[in-house]
């Protein structure tokens, strides 16, 4: 109780915000979301809550970034990388992966109120799709009780080199279920999955289609991309068509032609060589999961750390949202070119 006491006093008091005022004031902070939804969407109840922020969680952080940054655009950010334009003090970019049709129905409206601009990474296969990636359609079956931890485990089973069997029917044992099928080939996936498939679908809508990223674009939102089809790029069988083909196939889609000038890596994974290859086909800004923050002088570089954060980071026991906690987790990230 007393430590807790003594972390919000230090955020109403002032010192926090002082701290980060000289602190961060040369560095670019990149804040990454998944999902947002209103609890009576229903979406709610399956989604994964490791990668969703209720919309009232996300309109306080927005209102938290006005007080203690200034958000920027990825022009802005762009600008500063091509020509040396300065960003100003505590910089800050607002950005959202996958492209989930709740993006639209819900972050952007929060955006247009509170007058920020953010950035969105597409996966482009997946536009205009219904169902999300086969990671969150397990959680989302498993969550409607449609889906047991130890059924997908013996299904598992005769593709994997050792044995292994979860601890129990938790959400921690399907995340590592779910972490040796992301290892296996995809062939040998699919026949995992496939007994499973009518369970899976849970006949909603969630990915976003062409009309919602042009609703999106109109209204603040930049779209780049993360891959063609999802798939961690230390695996990707064509790394070019993740690269290349996601921005050819997304400005197909579009009805224009390739300008995608960002991305960021789905999964977060990477290698120095990857993102060097992801810079030769044409990306100016590319974005990774590493949570640092990032110099910008004398100029913002082209390989970004982000800082993404869930519920349990900004919101207490009693259901309240927590600026101590968010000021805490974003202000003291260390400062640190990637590249």
């Amino acid at each position: 109780m007393l430590k807790d006491l003594s972390k919000k006093l230090l955020y109403v008091s002032g010192l926090l915000g002082l701290y980060h005022r000289f602190r961060n004031a040369d560095s670019l902070t990149v804040v990454m979301f998944h999902r947002t939804l209103a609890p009576d969407d229903s979406r709610w109840r399956s989604c994964d809550p490791d990668y969703t922020l209720a919309t009232d969680r996300l309109g306080e952080s927005l209102a938290f970034f006005k007080h203690h940054y200034n958000v920027v655009s990825l022009a802005q950010v762009l600008a500063s990388r091509r020509s040396g334009t300065p960003l100003p003090p505590r910089a800050l970019l607002i950005t959202f992966d996958d492209g989930w049709a709740d993006n639209a129905d819900y972050a952007l409206p929060e955006l247009q109120r509170a007058g920020l601009p953010a950035l969105m990474f597409v996966v482009a296969d997946a536009v205009g799709t219904t169902q999300p990636f086969f990671q969150e359609r397990l959680i989302a079956a498993w969550r409607r009780d449609a889906l047991r931890v130890a059924d997908l485990a013996a299904a598992l089973q005769p593709y994997l080199t050792k044995t292994w069997t979860p601890a129990d029917e938790s959400i921690g044992s399907l995340r590592e279920a779910i972490a040796q099928l992301e290892q296996l080939p995809a062939a040998q996936r699919e026949a995992v999955l496939a007994p499973f498939m009518a369970a899976l679908d849970d006949g909603l809508r969630h990915m976003v289609d062409i009309n919602e990223l042009r609703q999106l674009e109109a209204g603040g939102v930049a779209l780049g991309l993360h891959g063609k089809t999802h798939t961690p790029m230390t695996v990707a069988p064509d790394l070019d068509a993740e690269l290349t083909g996601a921005r050819v196939a997304l400005a197909n889609l579009l009805g224009r032609e390739p300008s995608a000038e960002s991305m960021s890596f789905p999964h977060g994974a990477f290698t120095p060589a990857i993102a060097q290859q992801a810079q030769e086909a044409g990306y100016e800004l590319i974005f990774t999961s590493v949570p640092v923050l990032n110099p910008v002088a004398p100029q913002v570089g082209w390989l970004l750390g982000r800082t993404g954060f869930e519920t349990d980071s900004v919101v207490d026991r009693r259901g309240r949202f927590r600026p101590d906690w968010l000021a805490l987790y974003l202000f003291r990230r260390e400062a640190r070119r990637l590249a």
